[in-house]
């Protein structure tokens, strides 16, 4: 595992942190499904394992894993709407499951899939509502939500009830009310997920700005891998409840990627007279052909000696290298982790 080096004072401090679930096995059948009501059966389910990591104020953290990999699960420990297991979590001085008010305050957490808003009112009724909840002064809330509202160009929207709103319109609603307290952390689980190309991008551009703008320090949960790349210079992998990975988002492949690809672009003369796939095949795996272009897949320590070969035997127009797509780095470590995984010895 790669970590992060930390040098100054922490604005998120996590140690050891443990979530443990007891979940109800129920068997098939009646007969099993009676006697499930005088002996129950439970298997344990660890969500998150002996986790440790520090955030800096300011920084924009991607929190990377797969599904049930327990981002979510951290999150809600983060923000105090569950309890750990065992653990010592500190945000802004405050252990988040005590739920202080002037920890509530603070921070603001926002779930793709889950909504805040009254569903029936105007976005701007449920504005006025965290204004109160949070006794925000009224000239400072007019001139947050006005900020807010200018950045995301939602303007002309305030006043449609909420579910009358697209689904990225909606998202962009949630930000605004997520921020009008002008939390200094920012908790986003998937605020992207069922959003089209336009819509991420708009909210991509809205988290950039905003966070150059006031400096808040943002964890982000995505599986877009183009929110990580458009806004995160930090990286957290987590698979299995337990970090694999901390680390810059280029890091990723120079400690993890071990294959390059080269892309090769023929002549048309030298297409006709080759068969590629066996040819080619001697230097590493040809992952595509589309004349004139065939890319390989080849191993990153061996990348000057196969094009020392390729421009001796082959006729070619142009020829590039580079890393495979993260998703793909990213897809094998998992794969990796769940591997070593099984591979453990049970208790």
């Amino acid at each position: 595992m790669y970590l992060y080096n930390h040098s100054i004072m922490s604005i998120i401090e996590i140690e050891n942190l443990c979530k443990h679930y007891q979940v109800y096995q129920k068997r098939e059948g009646l007969l099993a499904s009676l006697g499930g009501l005088f002996h129950r059966e439970y298997r344990s389910i660890e969500a998150v394992r002996d986790i440790s990591l520090s955030v800096e104020e300011g920084e924009f953290v991607a929190f990377l894993g797969p599904n049930g990999a327990g981002k979510t699960t951290t999150l809600k420990l983060l923000s105090g709407v569950i309890n750990p297991s065992s653990g010592k979590v500190r945000v802004m001085g405050h252990i988040p499951w005590n739920r202080e008010n002037a920890y509530r305050r603070k921070f603001a957490l926002v779930m793709g899939q889950k909504n805040q808003l009254w569903w029936d009112l105007p976005a701007q009724e449920s504005f006025r509502l965290h204004q109160h909840i949070y006794r925000m002064e009224p000239a400072q809330f007019d001139q947050t939500r006005d900020e807010l509202v200018g950045l995301l160009e939602v303007g002309q929207l305030l006043g449609r009830p909420v579910r009358e709103l697209s689904l990225g319109e909606r998202m962009k609603m949630e930000l605004i009310a997520a921020l009008l307290h002008s939390p200094q952390v920012l908790f986003l689980d998937e605020p992207t997920i069922g959003l089209d190309v336009v819509a991420q991008h708009n909210v991509q551009q809205f988290l950039r700005q905003y966070q150059e703008l006031h400096k808040i320090t943002i964890l982000l949960t995505s599986h877009y891998m183009k929110d990580i790349v458009a806004l995160c210079k930090r990286v957290i992998m987590i698979a299995k409840g337990r970090i694999m990975y901390d680390g810059s988002l280029s890091g990723i492949t120079d400690h993890y990627g071990i294959h390059k690809i080269i892309t090769l672009h023929f002549t048309q003369d030298e297409l006709n007279g080759t068969k590629l796939t066996n040819t080619l095949g001697k230097y590493g795996e040809v992952v595509s052909i589309r004349s004139p272009e065939v890319k390989i897949r080849v191993d990153r320590t061996k990348v000057s000696e196969i094009l020392s070969a390729l421009l001796a035997n082959h006729v070619l127009q142009d020829i590039s290298v580079e890393d495979p797509p993260l998703e793909e780095i990213i897809a094998q470590m998992y794969s990796e982790a769940e591997m070593e995984e099984q591979n453990q010895p049970t208790a």
